[in-house]
């Protein structure tokens, strides 16, 4: 293990010690941290990955922590433009952004955690002035490259009031899939506020700890992600850092489920956002009695799912893996499928191709290879993205591969 997490004894949006830990998956490598052929496997860094429930702001949250720059910077592959389905959905977002509040060439739209400029360049196509905000180099210049200019930087009132004192403030801010990877959160939503004009909105995305327990999605848990909102949660965070949360839609299909969160600057809540607060109220979201069973739900699942692939095995059958984003490795190493149990993993993602998966050791690997080597069964890592993949897939399913889906539990499909 690393000495390098910080354990977290307060919460980190209301500050209250009140931290009730209810998901401790032990000491894993970084989800992101891939590992090039050679590397001494030995020194792979692993650290405690555990959660815990704030009651006062309804957060759930890491209760250790690594830099963020380690996580984010040297260890960080994940490109958006390789998933369809979010290419899809971004667009359409940002299409109805331009017609609904009639953005044009005197707006501005910032994007944070921009990636490889795959929902900016939908703006940039109809005229509307961008600016992406991204730490990692790759993705950053990615995006550059398809004429959407980005900041590399890490997001924060700093850098809001260095781009206020040049004169941009923007109408729209987006900020997709990044307030769970946000160590300060205050510091980032009291940033948006600065940035933000008075008549202007925010739009956030993630994916919805509602769906995480329900769903037992236990390997959306990673190093990466510190936090795991509810809406209940949100509207906390904004009210402490001077904005409101209005409204709220949801994306039962997306990354397991999402919610996408309209913030501003006036308190205008509409009747839908109500009604899912009201809704998270009374299924217990706001209290430790819905978390606390989880960790035992998780145990359950592991052993199933551990017990079925080595059944498969003892039987003789092959065993390969799709998905070799970070959820991906949290269940591999957290079920413990090592090598003995699943040969390789497959990925859209050429950035990994070569590469080997952190801790278990999966060469990772182009698509193709479940029709050239045609295993019996693939563990699909990225459920999250399950019917996107058996889409694509057809031909392996054709000659008589399966899929094997994990969550809520061990099942094959389609």
């Amino acid at each position: 293990m690393s000495d390098g997490a910080l354990r977290i004894d307060r919460c980190r949006v209301s500050g209250s010690t009140d931290l009730r830990g209810f998901l401790d998956l032990g000491e894993l490598p970084l989800a992101d941290a891939l590992l090039r052929p050679g590397d001494d496997l030995d020194a792979e860094e692993r650290f405690p990955l555990d959660i815990a429930f704030c009651p006062e702001s309804s957060l759930v949250q890491l209760i250790h922590e690594v830099p963020p720059k380690k996580l984010f910077v040297d260890n960080y592959l994940y490109f958006s433009s390789f998933s369809p389905q979010v290419l899809e959905h971004s667009c359409g977002h940002a299409n109805r952004l331009v017609d609904n509040r009639g953005l044009d060439s005197s707006s501005l739209v910032v994007e944070l955690a921009s990636n490889d400029g795959y929902l900016l360049k939908n703006f940039v196509e109809r005229g509307v002035p961008v600016l992406g905000i991204d730490p990692a180099p790759d993705q950053a210049e990615a995006a550059r490259k398809i004429g959407v200019p980005t900041l590399e930087v890490f997001f924060g009132t700093e850098v809001a009031g260095q781009l206020v004192s040049e004169g941009r403030r923007a109408d729209v801010i987006i900020a997709n899939n990044v307030m769970a990877h946000v160590d300060d959160i205050n510091d980032f939503v009291s940033g948006m506020g600065v940035l933000l004009k008075d008549d202007g909105v925010i739009t956030v995305e993630n994916p919805s700890v509602w769906d995480l327990i329900e769903r037992c999605a236990f390997d959306t848990v990673y190093h990466e992600h510190f936090f795991y909102y509810s809406c209940l949660s949100v509207d906390y965070l904004t009210r402490r850092n001077g904005l409101f949360l209005n409204d709220v839609e949801v994306f039962p299909d997306l990354h397991g489920g999402t919610n996408r969160w309209y913030i501003g600057k006036q308190e205008q809540p509409t009747a839908r956002l109500l009604a899912r607060l009201d809704a998270e109220r009374t299924a217990g979201l706001g209290d430790f009695a819905f978390y606390e069973n989880f960790g035992h739900r998780v145990e359950v699942l592991c052993r199933e799912l551990r017990d079925q692939i080595s059944s498969l095995r003892a039987d003789g059958k092959t065993v390969a893996a799709y998905g070799a984003a970070a959820k991906g490795a949290t269940m591999l190493n957290t079920v413990g499928l090592g090598t003995d149990l699943v040969d390789f993993v497959v990925d859209r993602n050429h950035h990994k191709h070569g590469l080997l998966m952190p801790g278990t050791h999966q060469e990772i690997l182009p698509p193709s290879a479940l029709l050239e080597r045609r295993p019996d069964v693939v563990l699909l890592l990225a459920w999250n993205f399950a019917d996107e993949v058996i889409r694509q897939q057809a031909e392996y399913l054709a000659a008589g591969g399966r899929f094997l889906h994990p969550v809520p539990s061990p099942r094959f499909v389609p």
